[in-house]
């Protein structure tokens, strides 16, 4: 047993080697032979492998939160058609490198849906990166300023998909609006974005205080992307009116 737990340490095969004494118990009480015993073991060691990758790359993605698509409640959103995230849940978006839209009032829940198809990337092995709007041109913006925003660019290249949170929040300035088109352009085809706006398309132009710019910008989103636009009550002020703080939804006035 020594010598073979020795040859699993030089193969790297760490998980293995600290729970082959179970490996091999768990083998015999089920009568394996050795085909089924060696695919046995093997899993084992892929298994943990496969959730200390996921661990690192969630921790890498710098997820805010966690969230899930199951946890969703589509019966608060009925504008949401659970057929078209069940395709993106698919990830053949990530795939084949294309967009992700997500507009809607606050609440609705857009930020929870970008998280949740974070999460399955990662979990499929994908590279992902969760940002607010304010954080990455905060980033751009130090790096023009130390002269390094050629190398924040290719880092903002890298991750398969890139979860940009919060879009039209704020007005943004030529500048601003310029560095975010090249983070655009540079992932176009490349990798796949996914957006949370709380602005139509048609104000894109007044956010990003350019209509010309604010166009570019959506040709290149828009030409590969899948848009969802939520429509219904903020989640946050549902749970604040089910305590009571605040009162009943407005009637919808009459046409």
């Amino acid at each position: 047993m020594m010598e073979l737990i020795a040859l699993l340490d030089k193969l790297r095969l760490n998980t293995l080697a600290e729970r082959l004494e179970t490996v091999c118990e768990t083998a015999a009480k089920r009568e394996l032979n050795y085909k089924e015993f060696l695919t046995e073991a093997l899993n084992v060691e892929l298994g943990d492998r496969q959730q200390k990758g996921i661990e690192q790359r969630t921790t890498l993605a710098r997820l805010p939160y966690i969230k899930t698509i199951e946890q969703f409640d589509f019966s608060f959103q009925p504008s949401i058609d659970k057929k078209v995230i069940r395709e993106l849940a698919g990830l053949g978006f990530v795939e084949r490198s294309e967009n992700v839209i997500l507009l809607g009032p606050p609440g609705v829940g857009k930020t929870h849906l970008s998280i949740a198809l974070a999460v399955k990337a990662i979990t499929a092995g994908h590279r992902v990166l969760f940002m607010t709007l304010d954080q990455m041109l905060t980033k751009l913006k130090r790096a023009r300023e130390e002269n390094k925003l050629e190398k924040v660019l290719t880092t903002l290249v890298q991750p398969k998909v890139l979860v940009l949170d919060e879009i039209g929040y704020m007005p943004m300035g030529r500048e601003d609006a310029s560095l975010f088109f090249r983070v655009i352009t540079r992932r176009y085809e490349k990798a796949s974005t996914i957006l949370t706006s709380n602005k139509s398309f048609v104000d894109w132009g007044e956010v990003f205080g350019d209509p010309v710019l604010a166009t570019a910008i959506l040709d290149r989103l828009l030409h590969h992307a899948t848009t969802l636009n939520i429509k219904g009550e903020s989640y946050r002020l549902r749970e604040k009116r089910r305590a009571g703080l605040l009162g009943a939804s407005p009637s919808p006035k009459p046409e």
